[in-house]
């Protein structure tokens, strides 16, 4: 349950206060943290393990019992001069014994919540778990969706820990190979604004730890903890649907989707039917540059002929043109608003359909 890494802290820790030498053995007697060569204590642990003392003095040190669950775990040897020594031994089995628990509990803590995620609980079951966790039921929160460019980076799991680990009402996790997942217990009285704030806080110390590329997408305010699944499954369509609609965003919320949430929503042979209907055989990637640039130019403007030839640099001669020209090809006149609505919606479509097309299921 715990890594050898941190027993292996805690022992060095222990001993830089204490002055002890200490080893931790697993019950098959072999060496998971150890602050100094004791020799080869596998034997001597091996027999006391199968003993009913829960400690012992063998040979000059001291060996006392971990256990998980009155299962045993551990073997902890003790080594020093001085009267102290059985006294400190203790103390460290007992502090190992509390990280047995502490770890267990976030553990369970981190099951519970993939499984809350990705909605395999029951109603009941909700509940009655995050009772035995100490896990509140009924307090603002909200989901967050961090994705990174290479994936799921190995740093980023813990990192996210490391930057929210002072709340621990929060939980990071994991549910897959390309995104970490928080779940965010929210406090403030305009709970938007605080996501927003932990969101752009979450990737300023991304970046400042190397991880480029980052997205942060987060589902709506829930007040509910069975409620949490909900707001996963809006932070998952908003990433997929800012990174089709908003590519210049890096933080994307499911309320700002807009009409690229409806477009998100449609069946594939739906939107090509729409689009044989709208364009006939062509697709908006038949044009030319220049008329794409025209078109995306002219909606930026809000279909302001003037402006619009005056930011191309070109004539408003020039400019209606290229839009009767185009009227011609297509049948609509973007300088009509209903034909305009159309026309950008089609786009829309159109960067959707890619977008499936090239996204590997």
């Amino acid at each position: 349950m715990i890594s050898n890494q941190i027993l292996q802290n805690t022992m060095e820790g222990l001993k830089a206060i204490a002055r002890v030498e200490f080893c931790v053995l697993d019950v098959d007697g072999k060496e998971v943290a150890s602050t100094t060569d004791m020799g080869n204590n596998s034997r001597a642990a091996a027999e006391f393990a199968a003993s009913p003392a829960d400690s012992q003095e063998i040979q000059g040190y001291q060996y006392f019992k971990i256990y998980d669950e009155q299962q045993l775990e551990y073997v902890l040897v003790a080594g020093g001069t001085g009267e102290d020594v059985y006294m400190i031994g203790k103390m460290a089995a007992f502090q190992v014994q509390n990280l047995l628990v502490a770890y267990k509990e976030r553990f369970d803590k981190d099951n519970f919540v993939k499984n809350l995620l990705l909605d395999n609980l029951l109603l009941v079951d909700i509940y009655s778990r995050s009772k035995k966790l100490h896990i509140q039921t009924d307090v603002p929160r909200v989901v967050m969706i961090v994705e990174s460019g290479n994936g799921r980076d190995s740093n980023v799991l813990e990192l996210a820990r490391t930057q929210l680990g002072a709340n621990s009402k929060d939980f990071v996790t994991a549910v897959d190979e390309s995104n970490v997942i928080v779940v965010k217990e929210l406090v403030d009285a305009d709970a938007l604004k605080e996501v927003e704030k932990c969101a752009r806080s979450l990737e300023g110390f991304l970046q400042k730890e190397g991880i480029r590329d980052i997205r942060i997408a987060y589902g709506t305010v829930i007040q509910e903890i069975k409620e949490v699944s909900r707001s996963f499954k809006e932070a998952k369509m908003a990433l997929d649907v800012g990174k089709i609609f908003f590519g210049d965003r890096d933080i994307i919320a499911y309320s700002e989707l807009g009409i690229g949430r409806l477009i998100y929503q449609l069946p594939i042979p739906l939107c090509k039917m729409f689009i044989r209907e709208i364009f006939g055989g062509k697709s908006p990637d038949d044009f030319d540059e220049e008329t794409l640039t025209t078109i995306y130019k002219f909606f930026e403007n809000s279909l302001n002929v003037s402006e619009t030839s005056r930011q191309l640099f070109i004539h408003r001669n020039t400019l209606v043109y290229r839009l009767d020209k185009l009227q011609k090809s297509t049948g609509l006149d973007l300088r009509i608003f209903e034909d305009a609505i159309t026309f950008k919606i089609a786009l829309m479509v159109v960067k959707y359909m890619k977008y499936m097309e090239n996204t590997d299921f």
